[in-house]
């Protein structure tokens, strides 16, 4: 069976990110599934779940289906992926979006003071976006185009919430560089991009603004929807020329400019490239 319309999995959309792209691929009439554990409201310390974000889809004119998936758990992935193959016979874009995060990320203090459990990230945000790609990559080959991306942060490059945020999120921008070469080199029609975000509106950011207003009310007043990102996501996938993109980590303020994408209203989220760090260049050289 294959969709007539085109089709997106977004993980990690029961809330903030995942949320708001979900639904602006929602509002170009994609099919998209979303991906998350929370099926209940309630069940998590922040609001948002997976049905409510896949309404959210279809309201928005696309059609959302949810499917509950611990990403921490590599068979319940393949499951994911079997699942789309099957109900949709396609996959054009794949946001790998999910990540594991502990409330000590933003709390004062060392990393030895903090939680161990902040490594989850590296199962959940690192680990599971290789598993989710790996499985996605043969849908997209087989069709001969398709566009994987990573939301990743200036975190990559700064010092941001500690080193285990940090590992996850140059790990994805690795990914995707790395994904990017067997992509081209297989003729493959498909691209990997890591888009750094800036400051998000979401329930999270929200909460962490509210207890550390100090820290972070200078940066949430021009901060990014999800949304925007989402609309960003899909000019990327529309763009004849992504294969200029493949392997590459993009500031979204930055490309979004390339798109004449914006915020509702016409605003033009800043890029913090001289505050924060630009994207690592990757070496040209290959080792087999």
């Amino acid at each position: 069976m294959s969709s007539e319309r085109k089709v997106a999995v977004v993980t990690g959309a029961s809330r903030g990110a995942g949320r708001g792209i979900a639904v602006a691929l929602g509002a170009a009439g994609w099919r998209v599934y979303v991906t998350g554990r929370t099926v209940r409201e309630g069940d998590a310390a922040l609001p948002g779940t997976i049905g409510a974000a896949a309404q959210a889809v279809t309201d928005a004119g696309g059609e959302g289906i949810a499917v509950q998936v611990d990403h921490a758990d590599a068979a319940a992935i393949a499951d994911l992926f079997a699942q789309v193959k099957q109900e949709s016979g396609r996959l054009d874009i794949l946001v790998n979006n999910v990540a594991a995060i502990h409330d000590d990320l933003v709390a004062p203090g060392p990393f030895w003071a903090k939680s161990p459990d902040l490594t989850d990230i590296l199962n959940v945000g690192l680990r599971s976006h290789y598993l989710a790609s790996f499985h996605a990559a043969p849908i997209m080959v087989g069709q001969g185009r398709g566009l994987i991306v990573f939301t990743s942060s200036f975190g990559s490059v700064c010092y941001m919430h500690g080193p285990a945020y940090g590992a996850q999120k140059a790990g994805v921008d690795k990914f995707a560089a790395d994904m990017g070469v067997d992509f081209r080199d297989e003729q493959t029609g498909v691209a990997a991009v890591s888009l750094w975000m800036g400051p998000l509106r979401t329930e999270r950011s929200e909460r962490t603004l509210s207890d550390h207003p100090e820290q972070y009310e200078s940066f949430m007043a021009q901060a990014e929807t999800p949304e925007f990102n989402g609309r960003l996501i899909l000019a990327m996938y529309e763009d004849p020329g992504i294969a200029e993109l493949n392997g590459q980590t993009v500031i979204g303020a930055e490309i979004a400019q390339r798109y004449g994408v914006t915020e509702e209203g016409g605003r033009q989220p800043p890029s913090y490239r001289d505050m924060l760090g630009a994207p690592r260049i990757p070496h040209p050289a290959i080792v087999r």
